[in-house]
């Protein structure tokens, strides 16, 4: 045991590693001691499923007889778990998963902000270079490195965010999924592939699936969706079978095929890494993509993505039956959460429903306050507004002669007239309310960073989205259904069952932490699920 880990041991009984310190406590206020580090797993499995809902697991369960329902009844199952902070967007919500800490501390508050970075291009293949140079702090990588500096971690996702956030900053084993249909990853993690990613590109498996059709899994009579709603796909494509070679927007991805694929590659990596066979403890970190296209393409109530579902469900079968053949199930650790949820069709919703949903469009309202400025010599574009968040340049404003509060007190009031506009807040204004029974203003003080200029934030009423050309099912919103998301617990340590008490997505890494002996480097916003431990 080095000299840090011994010292952050100690900090821990003394009660002074911040808000993870408390949970290491028994109930009478005695330290907790760490597991034997002896008995510490060889192997964490860390799935994220991109845009997973929990309701999924409910509505198919009787169908689920994969890896899904595997985990759900074998694992310590939280049904009520929150990704708990505003902007429920793909690059925040992994960045949550193994920090254990908000975007407010991570730095990854929005996904158009998130890895992108000219400065590290892409190996071998078209698109933008991305790295984690805007993700702050350590996360599960870091502690476990730190107590020993042999663990290692492969990281793979069909999207550039889904690979990088998880791990943060450590240069690690990281691909992920670029034109012309291979994984890559970028110069930050090395000058050239590896030769078992360049065998596995080889191989040319995308090509194969692009006209490999997408049928039903299941008889037609096991699937309650009619298979006609028009509003999905843009009404071009909205019926079974599929071929992602017709679809050129979202090809290959909208299929089940994408988790299939990188399933494969993470499986052959494990392999190649010698990952998990100890005595260290390795992580895998695998962020599945398709439910996210197939969800955004054909909504969460769709015929789509009930297939979806059960094709993931069975492919994950298949990764553990053949990861429990090359590893001691005993050893291993499998962690499932999801990044965010998503909303109906709001078309979908009001007819299901009758209540209004919107699909609300900010533009007109700041191209006319824009005009205004600009006729009085002010700069335009020191307003804009994304996801939800306002921000205005003061100074330009002061150059202008234009009174900053009085424009934002006279736009907050014109954004909360738009229709599906629930509220708009200044961030200030939030930390004067009951944020235990407010979550759209807890959730918002989880995201904003201490140095990001918000002046106002906008919170849409339930159901309603902001407007997109073409349209799609969207997330992105503090509101339940977009921030509920499933968190499993599965292996040795911990007791299967479901749990129904509130978690957060947060609460996860310093778990995972705990179960593999390790200390956190940082104070987490998260803490130890103790009752998911046996």
């Amino acid at each position: 045991m080095n000299r840090i880990t011994r010292l952050l041991i100690a900090a821990l009984a003394l009660g002074c590693v911040g808000p993870l310190s408390a949970q290491r406590r028994s109930a009478q206020g005695t330290p907790r001691p760490l597991p034997d580090p002896a008995r510490a797993p060889t192997l964490v499995v860390f799935l994220t499923v991109d845009q997973l809902r929990p309701d999924y697991f409910e509505r198919w369960r009787a169908q689920l007889t994969g890896g899904l329902g595997r985990l759900a009844r074998g694992g310590a199952f939280y049904t009520n778990a929150f990704q708990d902070h505003a902007l429920t967007e793909t690059a925040p919500g992994h960045a949550t998963t193994m920090s254990g800490r908000f975007p407010r501390r991570t730095g990854i508050v929005r996904n158009s902000a998130a890895v992108q970075d000219p400065q590290q291009p892409l190996i071998g293949a078209r698109g933008p270079g991305a790295s984690p140079f805007r993700f702050r702090g350590t996360t599960l990588t870091d502690w476990l490195r730190t107590k020993n500096p042999r663990s290692r971690a492969l990281s793979v996702s069909g999207k550039d965010r889904g690979a990088i956030l998880p791990i943060g900053r450590d240069a690690q084993q990281v691909f992920w999924y670029a034109s012309p249909g291979l994984f890559t990853t970028s110069t930050y993690y090395a000058d050239t592939l590896p030769d078992w990613i360049r065998r596995f590109n080889e191989r040319r498996l995308p090509d194969s699936m692009m006209v490999r059709p997408w049928v039903l899994l299941l008889p037609d009579s096991a699937y309650a969706e009619p298979d006609s709603v028009a509003d999905e796909a843009n009404a071009r494509d909205f019926r079974f079978p599929h071929l992602a070679a017709n679809d050129p927007e979202w090809g290959l991805a909208a299929t089940p095929f994408y988790d299939e694929l990188t399933l494969g590659v993470a499986l052959e990596g494990l392999r190649a890494l010698d990952l998990g066979a100890g005595p260290q403890t390795d992580i895998l970190a695998i962020s599945l993509s398709a439910t996210d296209y197939v969800g955004h393409k054909y909504g969460p109530d769709s015929r789509e993505i009930h297939d979806q579902i059960l094709r993931l469900d069975r492919a994950l079968g298949a990764f553990m039956d053949s990861l429990f053949a090359l590893r001691d199930s005993a050893k291993v650790i499998i962690a499932l959460t999801a990044d965010h949820g998503v909303a109906s069709f709001p078309e979908v919703h009001t007819r299901r429903t009758g209540e209004d949903a919107f699909h609300v469009d900010l533009a007109p309202v700041v191209s006319r306050v824009r005009s205004q400025m600009a006729a009085r010599g002010g700069d335009s574009s020191a307003l804009y507004i994304e996801g939800g968040m306002v921000f205005l340049e003061r100074r330009a404003m002061t150059r202008a002669r234009i009174n900053s509060d009085s424009l934002l007190r006279a736009l907050a009031r014109t954004l909360a007239a738009i229709p599906g506009v629930a509220r708009v807040n200044r961030p200030s204004d939030l930390g004067m309310r009951d944020t235990t029974t407010d979550a759209s203003a807890r959730r918002w003080l989880h995201t904003i960073t201490a140095d990001m200029p918000v002046e106002l934030v906008i919170t849409l009423r339930p159901h309603s989205v902001w407007k997109t050309t073409p349209r799609y099912a969207e997330h992105g919103s503090p509101n339940d259904y977009d921030a509920h998301v499933p968190v499993i617990l599965y292996g040795a340590p911990f007791s299967p069952g479901r749990r129904t008490r509130p978690a957060r997505v947060v609460d996860i890494a310093p778990t995972l932490a705990w179960a593999t002996s390790t200390v956190p480097l940082e104070p987490l916003d998260g803490r130890v699920l103790w009752d998911a431990l046996r």
